[in-house]
C-alpha cells in the first residue's frame, strides 16, 4: 500500500470525484467525506486506485511495442533475444539458477525483476501477456539425461519429481491467462520418450484440455550456426490462424557457416582471459587463444586412449575434432569437463576447447558489427549456460513466422475491447 490518500489516488489517475466513486462502487458524497475528513475509506477503496494506477504504468511501458511475452525456464535469454527481434516485449522473467540469472541480468539490464522458482507462484502473480515463452527442462528427456538417470536407478520423463512436472507449471500458467500464442522448446528426444507416450500426453494437455491450434517441428540449428543441434518446438494458437511449420522454409543443414566463421582470429582485439596479447607477434597478430584452453597431455592422451578402446569394440565414442572448414557436433552442458565434443586441431600441439566467446557466436548470440554478450560468470557457469541453451537465430526464423498470426488474433481482441 501506498501513502498517498484517496484524492492524491484519484487525481493521479486523473479521475473526477464522480468517476472514482463510480470504480468504487458508493456515491459521490461518500468520496466528499472521505476527501473533507469526515470518514475514512476502506484500504480496499484505496487499493483499487493503487491498482489502476499500476496497470496505466505497465500500458505505458507496452504502448509501442507489437506484443508482450513472458519468458519461462529462461535461461540466459537466448528465446527473449529472438522475440524481441521481430518486436515483443518481455515483461516477466522466471529463472531458478542463480549464475543463469547473472548472466540475463547482465544482458537485459534495467529491467524486471527475475522470478526463481515458478512452481512457488500463483498463476495470478503472473502479468497479463499475449505470448508465453518456455523452454522447459529438457534433462528429463535428453537422451543423455535419460541414461545417467537409467544409470543411477532414478526416474526420468514426468517421473522427475524435480524436473519432469516442470511443463504442468505452464500448463496451469497456460489455462489461467489464455495467451493468444505459446512456443515451447524442447530436445529432439521429447517427441520418443517413453515411446511417445511423454510427447501425447504434452500435445493432448495443449489440444484437449486447453484448446490451443498446434503445430511442432524438429528443427536443425546447422543451417544457421557450425553446429549440430536439433531441438523440438511446439507452437500452440487460441484460434485456429492455419500456422504449421511444415509450410516454413528454415535454413537447410547442409549449408550455413562453418567453424572457422565463430574462432578467434589473430587480427582481433584481446577479449577478456580468453584471448592474450602474444609476447612477439608480427604487425597483424592482435591476439591469441589463451593456452589455458589447450589440453593437457594427460587430459588428451585419456581422450585417444577412451576413443581406441570404444572402436575396438565397434562402438562410436569418443572425442571429435574439429578443423576451421567443419561443423561440429552438438555443444552440451558437460563441455567443461572436457570439451571433447567438440575439439579444435592446433597445429604442433594438443587440440583446444572453444572458449566461450566461441561458444556465444556457435550459439549465435554474437553477431558482427553488434556489442558482444556480457559474460559475467566462471568458464564452467558459461559453458554450462550455452550447452543448455537454443540457437537464437533459430529463435528469431521462428518468431518471424509466427508475429503475422500473433497480431491477427491481437487485432480481433483488440477490436472487440474497442466496441
Amino acid at each position: 500500500m501506498s501513502d498517498l490518500n484517496f484524492q492524491e489516488l484519484r487525481e493521479k489517475n486523473g479521475l473526477s470525484i464522480e468517476e472514482a466513486a463510480n470504480v468504487v462502487g458508493v456515491c459521490s458524497k461518500t468520496v466528499r467525506r472521505w476527501e473533507n475528513g469526515e470518514t475514512t475509506p476502506r484500504p480496499s477503496d484505496l487499493f483499487i486506485l493503487e491498482v489502476m494506477i499500476d496497470r496505466k504504468k505497465e500500458k505505458t511501458k507496452t504502448k509501442n511495442v507489437d506484443f508482450t511475452f513472458i519468458d519461462l525456464f529462461a535461461g540466459i535469454g537466448g528465446i527473449r533475444k529472438g522475440f524481441e527481434s521481430v518486436g515483443g516485449k518481455c515483461i516477466f522473467t522466471s529463472e531458478w539458477n542463480e549464475y543463469a540469472q547473472k548472466t540475463y541480468k547482465a544482458n537485459f539490464p534495467d529491467d524486471h525483476n527475475i522470478v526463481g522458482d515458478i512452481t512457488q507462484l500463483e498463476p495470478s502473480d503472473i502479468p497479463v501477456h499475449d505470448v508465453l515463452l518456455a523452454g522447459f527442462p529438457c534433462q528429463p528427456f535428453s537422451l543423455a539425461g535419460v541414461s545417467k538417470k537409467n544409470s543411477l536407478g532414478r526416474e526420468h520423463g514426468f517421473m522427475d519429481k524435480a524436473q519432469g512436472t516442470l511443463f504442468f507449471d505452464v500448463l496451469r500458467i497456460l489455462k489461467y491467462h489464455r495467451p493468444a500464442a505459446f512456443l515451447l522448446e524442447n530436445v529432439k528426444n521429447l517427441k520418443s520418450h517413453n515411446k511417445g507416450d511423454t510427447f501425447e500426453t504434452i500435445i493432448g494437455a495443449l489440444e484437449n484440455e486447453l484448446g490451443y491450434k498446434i503445430s511442432h517441428q524438429i528443427i536443425d540449428g546447422k543451417g544457421y550456426v557450425p553446429q549440430h543441434r536439433e531441438r523440438i518446438f511446439i507452437a500452440g494458437f487460441r484460434e485456429d490462424t492455419n500456422f504449421e511449420f511444415k509450410d516454413l522454409s528454415f535454413a537447410a543443414p547442409n549449408k550455413g557457416p562453418v567453424l572457422e566463421t565463430i574462432l578467434h582470429q589473430v587480427s582481433e582485439a584481446t577479449d577478456a582471459h580468453y584471448t592474450i596479447s602474444p609476447s612477439n607477434s608480427g604487425s597483424n597478430v592482435n591476439s591469441v587463444v589463451n593456452s589455458k584452453y589447450t589440453l593437457s597431455d594427460k587430459l588428451w592422451n585419456y581422450l585417444k586412449a577412451y576413443r581406441a578402446k570404444h572402436e575396438a569394440k565397434g562402438n562410436g565414442f569418443g572425442y571429435s575434432l574439429n578443423t576451421p572448414n567443419q561443423k561440429a557436433r552438438t555443444l552440451s552442458a558437460r563441455y567443461h569437463k572436457d570439451g571433447s565434443e567438440i575439439l579444435i586441431a592446433q597445429e604442433g600441439k594438443n587440440p583446444r576447447r572453444l572458449t566461450p566467446r566461441e561458444c556465444a557466436r556457435l550459439m549465435g548470440f554474437d553477431k558482427k558489427n553488434q556489442k558482444p554478450m556480457e559474460i559475467p560468470v566462471s568458464d564452467t557457469r558459461a559453458y554450462q549456460q550455452f550447452g543448455n541453451s537454443v540457437v537464437v537465430p533459430v529463435i528469431e526464423d521462428i518468431a518471424r513466422y509466427m508475429k503475422p498470426h500473433i497480431m491477427s488474433l491481437l487485432s480481433i481482441e483488440r477490436k472487440k475491447a474497442a466496441e
